[in-house]
């Protein structure tokens, strides 16, 4: 004789729960995601003995005048650094980096943007005075005091923090 067992209700699977942590964690996990990418970067450096303009060698400039307590370090982003102007018993040799400016932009005339880098101890006032001597000169042999004898040489200034300079012993 077969024994009959009472047949129980299939049980239905409540998965709504589960969609839903899904429909949020996959956007969370996307978005915070890093994707990685490889890439060959070409270097050139620039010869130690060249001078001082002869050293830009690229069309694309990316002028740097990096404040440090000591002297002007002006450089290109890509090329490196262009002439280290040390400072004087005065201060700092503006003159120095004007006639610099200038000799870089009959060079790249097309460029308008450079970026003066300060330390957080530099002064408000040299760094207004860098930033005026980097976006206008004078030429040689005219008159300073003259109206209208500047000329425009980098107007687009950026400023931003300097990288620290690591202490000489």
């Amino acid at each position: 004789m077969r024994i009959r067992r009472p047949r129980k209700p299939v049980a239905h699977l409540e998965v709504t729960a589960f969609i839903n942590v899904i429909v949020v964690l996959v956007p969370f996990l996307l978005s915070t995601a890093v994707f990685s990418r490889l890439a060959v970067i070409e270097l050139s450096l620039p010869a130690k003995n060249s001078g001082a303009v002869e050293q830009l060698k690229v069309d694309d400039l990316k002028l740097e005048v990096v404040i440090r307590p000591d002297a002007l370090d002006v450089g290109d982003r890509i090329g490196g650094l262009i002439q280290h102007i040390p400072s004087n018993a005065q201060g700092y040799d503006l003159a120095s980096l004007s006639t610099l400016m200038q000799q870089v932009k009959a060079k790249f005339p097309q460029t308008k943007a450079a970026t003066v880098l300060a330390q957080p101890d530099t002064s408000y006032d040299v760094l207004v005075h860098v930033m005026d001597t980097v976006r206008e000169g004078i030429p040689p042999g005219a008159d300073p005091h003259a109206k209208g004898v500047a000329v425009e040489l980098f107007p687009d200034i950026s400023i931003g923090d300097a990288p620290i300079s690591v202490a000489k012993k």
